[in-house]
């Protein structure tokens, strides 16, 4: 196996914090284990967050065994309702490891983040036993080519139909929101074409105020469409997520500690091919941020934590946010990167308060009692909130 590492990744930290001796790694009994099959990707999608600090493409295939896999699992994961999501560069470029993990771990439940441009090429033993795929795309045809290639969107779609039946979970589009000419109607387009649909808001300059009046209008839309049926849930995840934890606050809380949306600081732990272990795939280029080490067997606290720099608590969201993206608030609050805060972490903050000002226009009790009884449930207990962020 190829075997490339980053030479900062290779030293644990001296000591752990006091917070980390004396606080579990893992809070609450779900524990996500994203496996980074790989840094190598067939697309260079222009936006791609884990280029930063050239980790993409810093590391070849896993170079840890199955015996320190499973090792780390009966050391620190035993007694955990333990779910891994194959993610990457692109995960579908080692379809052997994730053969070999599934048939090592059979109670583990398994989801897949991918490009979609390789899913013809998964074999059915695989997606038979897939939970949930995240297809990433953004949006229409004109905007998904342009970041990411020509005909990208055409033949992820193209894909997805072949796998479709083939597939025992969901289908999720994850869809960065990178460019403010993306439509309702592309968005809409998706809910159509996908179980789900999952939008997240690009952590980068892309919130000039004409752009925040068109994501603005975009988010109204598919607010009034949310609102519109009363049969089956209109399958946006983040809105489903907003309005149950508006209706439900304590699902909001209760499996998450009541810290966090996007789970960085509660259970989810980004494994390097190296083994080496980070709270957030978007940060592991950070030295400070290095929670673990699949080879040495050791794991402490998520260093992403909530901080009383964070302005979280005093905001009108918090009830239903729960603080969200942990490294837009890390970046712009604990590091006090200003011109961050002031082009990403606030223009996100203010579009949630708006998505939960829009969604407080509606009767959202009378909504949720004139719903089918299925779409009641859904919308209280969707499985894919497990495997998804349901903040944007």
């Amino acid at each position: 196996m190829e075997s490339h590492t980053i030479q900062f990744h290779q030293r644990r930290p001296s000591a752990p914090s006091i917070a980390d001796a004396t606080v579990a790694p893992i809070v609450g009994s779900r524990v996500e284990l994203q496996l980074l099959t790989t840094l190598r990707c067939n697309l260079k999608c222009t936006y791609c967050s884990i280029a930063e600090g050239d980790v993409r493409d810093s590391q070849g295939d896993v170079t840890y065994s199955f015996d320190e896999l499973e090792r780390f699992v009966d050391t620190h994961l035993k007694g955990y309702d333990v779910y891994v999501t194959f993610y990457g560069g692109e995960p579908t470029l080692n379809l052997d490891f994730m053969t070999a993990v599934m048939q090592r771990f059979p109670l583990f439940r398994y989801q897949l983040q991918t490009n979609g441009t390789l899913l013809d090429d998964v074999p059915e033993a695989i997606l038979a036993r897939l939970s949930n795929i995240l297809v990433s795309i953004d949006g229409g045809e004109r905007i998904t080519d342009g970041y990411r290639g020509r005909g990208i969107y055409r033949q992820v779609l193209k894909n997805v139909d072949k796998i479709r039946d083939k597939l025992a979970g969901t289908l999720t589009a994850r869809v960065t929101w990178s460019d403010a000419g993306t439509t309702f109607e592309e968005l809409d387009a998706l809910a159509g074409s996908f179980d789900y649909v999952y939008f997240q808001f690009v952590a980068g300059k892309a919130y000039e105020p004409e752009s925040m009046a068109v994501r603005r209008e975009v988010l109204r839309r598919l607010i009034e469409r949310f609102f519109a049926g009363d049969a089956a849930l209109y399958p946006v995840i983040p809105l489903m997520g907003v309005v149950r934890n508006k209706l439900f606050p304590e699902r909001a809380k209760e499996l998450y500690a009541g810290m966090t949306q996007c789970r960085v600081s509660t259970h989810i732990l980004n494994v390097m091919p190296d083994g080496k272990i980070y709270p957030c795939p978007d940060m592991m280029h950070l030295p400070e941020m290095l929670q673990g080490d699949l080879r040495e067997n050791w794991l402490s606290r998520s260093p992403l934590q909530p901080h009383p720099a964070m302005p979280c608590e005093s905001c009108e969201a918090f009830d239903f946010c729960r603080r969200n993206c942990m490294k837009n608030l890390y970046l712009a609050y604990v590091k006090g990167q200003e011109e961050y805060r002031i082009n990403v972490t606030d223009p996100i903050c203010d579009l949630i308060r708006f998505i939960g000002q829009e969604v407080d226009r509606y009767d959202l009790n009378g909504w949720y009692g004139a719903l089918a009884l299925p779409a009641q449930k859904e919308l209280r207990d969707a499985e894919v909130y497990e495997y998804v962020e349901i903040m944007p």
